[in-house]
């Protein structure tokens, strides 16, 4: 997979869709990526996104709903 410094796991797209909208995909991504809290077990990076909006947790085996690129939303 190709990378960039400055657009990381968005370099995939190379010079296609602009450089801020491959920012923004590559801040999203690692927000997405990054070790989550389950909040059955309170165990850290076990958390793994299913699809979008289903979670799931490695550790407990629990399947649970967020939002589309972070477990909790904030509300």
């Amino acid at each position: 997979m190709v990378r960039t410094k400055k657009v990381k796991i968005a370099g995939r797209f190379g010079a296609r869709y602009g450089a801020t909208i491959r920012k923004k995909v590559a801040e999203i991504e690692a927000m997405m990526r990054s070790p989550h809290k389950c909040p059955y077990c309170y165990s850290v990076g076990k958390v793994r996104r299913k699809a979008v909006g289903i979670w799931y947790c490695r550790k407990c085996k629990a399947i649970f709903t967020g939002g589309a690129y972070v477990p909790s939303t904030g509300l």
